[in-house]
């Protein structure tokens, strides 16, 4: 299914909360992503997701409507050389490798774009589908934090996965030869 990645605008205010409004969504977040999702939350997230320079919070769109996002979240101080690898998708677009090749465009704009060496996520332990599309971008298992996160009332593991520019450049180099 074809996509594109591109800056959040007002106009995606009613098709985000469409597809953010959803719990099978949310569960899988962090509490800033909220569950129920409303206009008012919508309102505030284009509003954070636009200020960006360069932009680095992008809407997943099909057909002209954002039906996830995915990001990148520059770190600062002594994490500055890293970057921080936020995504969602509206679930009617589960297992269509969207996320997949989402992901892979992400990690070639933080690349290309920031001074960093390590762009993580940090999926929940109960995200199966996240760590796989992760590992198929190339992303390791750097750590597995037991019990430390609180959602829906339960403790669940944090799990951080990498991938280093090392890595990034050599299968770029790779995929370039294979084209």
């Amino acid at each position: 299914m074809d996509f594109t990645l591109r800056a959040w605008t007002i106009l995606d205010l009613d098709s985000l909360v469409i597809h953010a409004n959803n719990w099978q969504v949310a569960k899988n977040l962090t509490d800033k992503f909220p569950f129920p999702y409303n206009e008012i939350h919508a309102k505030a997230f284009i509003e954070f997701a636009t200020k960006g320079d360069p932009i680095h919070i992008f809407a997943i769109d099909i057909n002209g409507n954002a039906v996830g996002g995915i990001g990148i979240h520059p770190q600062e101080d002594i994490h500055r050389k890293n970057a921080e690898l936020g995504y969602w998708l509206a679930e009617p677009y589960w297992g269509k490798g969207i996320m997949s090749r989402a992901i892979e465009q992400a990690v070639n704009f933080a690349f290309d774009t920031f001074d960093i060496v390590r762009l993580y996520a940090r999926p929940f332990g109960t995200n199966i589908a996240s760590q796989k599309v992760l590992e198929k971008n190339g992303f390791i298992l750097e750590g597995c934090f037991k019990k430390v996160l609180f959602k829906n009332n339960e403790f669940l593991d944090e799990l951080i996965y990498a991938v280093r520019r090392e890595y990034w450049m050599k299968s770029a180099f790779n995929r370039n030869l294979n084209d």
